[in-house]
């Protein structure tokens, strides 16, 4: 276990520190919250083709031979996973209303719900607040940063970049696991589920968009928006 915790802080700080150097680089763009605008179509380009070659049709099988209530209840099960580090979050918020209700969703979730596989907490207006590492470092003021895309996770910020990380590598359950086929296997299987459930998105963006680039950066920062005012847990009492 504490082979696995240095090895995980040793991946965050060297990405961390790659992506605050690469602050000092800056592209022509007349977008300013994307000075970087030429590496990012770059990566975006080469997420596309991993998407097509690799991805795009692996989902596409995935879809074809799980049958629905079983991805139903794979995409639960990792989303019940995910709410450890939603917790962590609220905590580290000092959104103590937003943690108790969280907690109670992923209690609820890993035992009635049988380790999350059936989602039994959302019926009972138990949702999930959906906090990340990047919001929380944003409720400590730090600032979101350049638009930048990663590699393989798509659109984000620095800040948002830092959060993926922490959130990955530091606050998800998974990344304790100390056989590494079984850690492997079921990061691959969460990858693998969400990007199956995202193929008719992609395909909507592709129809629809005249620059597919600035309508998914226009879209992530929407998104963005909306998490970070907690319009749905507005009524949940924050300690300031």
């Amino acid at each position: 276990m504490k082979k696995i915790l240095v090895s995980h802080i040793k991946v965050f700080l060297v990405g961390l520190g790659i992506l605050f150097m690469s602050g000092c680089a800056t592209t022509n763009s007349l977008d300013e919250r994307d000075p970087w605008e030429g590496f990012n179509r770059g990566v975006y380009s080469f997420n596309q083709v991993m998407d097509d070659l690799i991805f795009n049709p692996v989902g596409s099988v995935y879809n074809a031979v799980t049958p629905e209530f079983v991805d139903t209840g794979i995409t639960n099960f990792f989303s019940n996973v995910h709410q450890v580090s939603v917790v962590a979050n609220d905590i580290l918020q000092f959104k103590l209303g937003q943690a108790l209700n969280d907690t109670m969703r992923f209690l609820f979730n890993s035992t009635v719900g049988l380790l999350g596989f059936f989602d039994v907490a959302s019926p009972t207006g138990l949702y999930s607040s959906d906090e990340d590492f990047g919001q929380t470092l944003a409720q400590w003021g730090f600032g979101s940063g350049p638009y930048v895309i990663v590699p393989f996770f798509g659109p984000s910020t620095v800040r948002g970049a830092t959060g993926i990380a922490v959130d990955s590598a530091l606050l998800n359950p998974i990344a304790y696991i100390d056989d590494d086929l079984t850690r492997a296997s079921l990061l691959t299987l969460n990858y693998i589920d969400f990007k199956s459930d995202i193929l008719s998105t992609a395909d909507l963006i592709e129809e629809a968009a005249l620059d597919e680039y600035d309508f998914v950066k226009n879209a992530y920062f929407e998104k963005k928006a909306s998490e970070m005012s907690d319009e749905d847990f507005k009524d949940f009492p924050v300690v300031e």
